[in-house]
């Protein structure tokens, strides 16, 4: 019998450009799936997800957090 996945997972979006950004920040965005406006990404809620969502605080919003 499988069990059902339990991971926690959070969901983000890009609020704002990469334009005029520094490169690290560009890179970070490209790192969590997310590189034009409004995109969308459910990724799975790690302490390395979590830092790289504090980096570009400014440019993402969490959605949903399950």
């Amino acid at each position: 019998m499988a069990k059902a996945s339990t991971k926690k997972t959070v969901t983000v979006e890009q609020i704002g450009s990469p334009i005029r950004r520094p490169a690290v920040q560009r890179q970070t965005l490209i790192g969590l799936g997310l590189n034009k406006m409004h995109r969308v990404r459910t990724l799975e809620d790690t302490p390395a997800v979590r830092g790289m969502i504090n980096k570009v605080s400014h440019l993402v919003r969490v959605v949903d957090e399950k």
